[in-house]
């Protein structure tokens, strides 16, 4: 009887070992697979750079933001019915009538700030977070709003859980910025407005850079890079055209 009751304990705890073990491989095989398809998205992202070379004037973007959207796991933010199509070069749904950016948009726009470590940041339109996960991936400081509040609450909750504790959150009208937190080195809008914002522009420090696409919902929309100078002009160049949702506004 005693040496049954001995062999009964590892024959009740193999089953749970084994399980553990095929789960920790199977999670393993999983983000193996997720890097080899960032990957190829980072490939896909430079021929989309060389074909729209003429429109960006550079036919290749600073290695740290390819870099950073090489870490970032895009997969966690889109819905799982998504998951499967996270890393094709294209915008995917992500609820309430709003997308994620394509990976190619995305990195130009991040490209275009020119941004170094420690920068501050503002983003109006948080989206799933991917673009402000993408940010912080460059050693930045993040203040990211969106004005639908369970998409801003949910990618809230998803930046906390990934560690991305170098960006902070906010509920409401984007147009109007985060005046409290300003000047800001750079500030990103990943919804086309029919103007440019002034609280924006105000917002935006002398050296900075704004990137905006601008333009109404059925005309052509242009990327637009917005420089302040030391003295506080501003310039604007079209970079592409492109193709967002509208900026949403509060009643």
């Amino acid at each position: 009887m005693f040496a049954a009751k001995r062999l009964s304990l590892p024959a009740l705890f193999v089953p749970l070992i084994l399980i553990a073990i095929l789960a920790t491989a199977g999670r393993g095989l999983a983000d193996e697979s997720h890097a080899q398809r960032r990957a190829e998205m980072i490939h896909l992202i430079e021929a989309d750079v060389r074909r729209t070379s003429v429109y960006l004037k550079r036919s290749a973007l600073d290695p740290r933001v390819l870099e950073a959207l090489a870490q970032v796991p895009r997969h966690e933010f889109v819905p799982s019915s998504e998951v499967s199509r996270a890393y094709q070069n294209r915008p995917l749904p992500i609820g309430h009538g709003q997308t994620i950016s394509q990976p190619y948009i995305v990195a130009i726009m991040t490209d275009l700030l020119g941004l170094e470590a420690g920068a501050r940041v503002l983003e109006i339109g948080t989206g799933s977070g991917y673009q402000a996960a993408v940010l912080a991936a460059l050693d930045t400081r993040v203040w990211t709003i969106e004005i639908i509040e369970p998409l801003g609450l949910e990618a809230a909750e998803r930046l906390q859980r990934l560690g991305y504790d170098r960006i902070e959150t906010r509920i409401g009208d984007g147009y109007y910025g985060w005046p409290e937190q300003a000047p800001f080195d750079a500030i990103v809008v990943t919804a086309a407005a029919d103007h440019i914002p002034p609280p924006l522009i105000k917002q935006l420090k002398p050296g900075g850079r704004m990137i905006i696409p601008v333009g109404g919902r059925f005309q052509v929309q242009q990327l637009v890079m917005v420089e302040k100078t030391t003295e506080g002009k501003t310039t604007t160049r079209q970079i592409l055209p492109v193709r967002f949702v509208p900026l949403t506004r509060a009643d």
